[in-house]
């Protein structure tokens, strides 16, 4: 069954994968971001668009569901990331993280179900680490704890209206920012956008009919 999703975030590492995926599977897909759009792409894609911002969403989302002939599925892949301790840190990057992950998170799966009347589905990327957080890593952590409620709390919300939503909890991903980041890193036990693209697929799909307000871990070993 060909499926027509908006990929919030769709011009980031994974985003791009996770566009790229879903349509080698035969859906239709709409990326949505703040980057400018590329001059050409394969799908329709709306750059420009503030992911935090409501009007904005919410008339980008109008504009993607009439380009796609209408809307079964979200990904809200957008986000952001940083290290900082409690107490050499801001208070203020504890907005920033809020803002960055919870908030867009929320804004695009409000903007969607007006688009989503017949059921569907929306994924959100959250984090391993909000389960286990360590040096550094809170107000991200805690962001990404705020992603999981946000999925198993909409999941309940909406479990009558046939939409299902659910999560993916990566560890690392590997992208090219973070390996310039962790240049030291071992990156064996990263995971692979196209890896964490296929859980998401997966996650949209019939297949997973029966699973809702679930966050699945997305780790190798090594």
């Amino acid at each position: 069954m060909s499926l027509k999703i908006i990929v919030a975030g769709g011009l980031g590492a994974l985003g791009r994968a996770v566009c790229g995926h879903l349509s080698m599977r035969g859906h239709s897909v709409a990326a949505v971001d703040l980057a400018p759009a590329p001059d050409s792409s394969e799908y329709p894609t709306f750059g420009g668009v503030d992911l935090a911002d409501q009007a904005a969403v919410a008339t980008a989302y109008a504009r993607a569901s009439q380009a796609l002939g209408g809307l079964d599925g979200v990904v809200n892949v957008a986000g952001g990331f940083l290290w900082e301790t409690v107490t050499d840190g801001s208070i203020e990057s504890w907005d920033r993280m809020y803002g960055m992950n919870v908030r867009t998170a929320a804004i695009s799966s409000k903007a969607a179900l007006s688009h989503l009347s017949g059921g569907g589905a929306i994924v959100n990327v959250g984090a391993a680490a909000a389960a286990d957080s360590a040096m550094g890593m809170a107000p991200y952590a805690a962001s990404k704890a705020g992603v999981m409620a946000l999925t198993q709390g909409l999941a309940d919300e909406l479990r009558d209206k046939g939409i299902r939503v659910n999560a993916v909890l990566p560890t690392i991903i590997d992208t090219p920012t973070n390996r310039k980041d962790m240049p030291e890193a071992d990156t064996a036990a990263w995971v692979k956008p196209e890896a964490a693209a296929k859980v998401i697929a997966f996650l949209l799909s019939d297949e997973s009919a029966c699973v809702t307000g679930v966050g699945i871990k997305l780790s190798l070993a090594g």
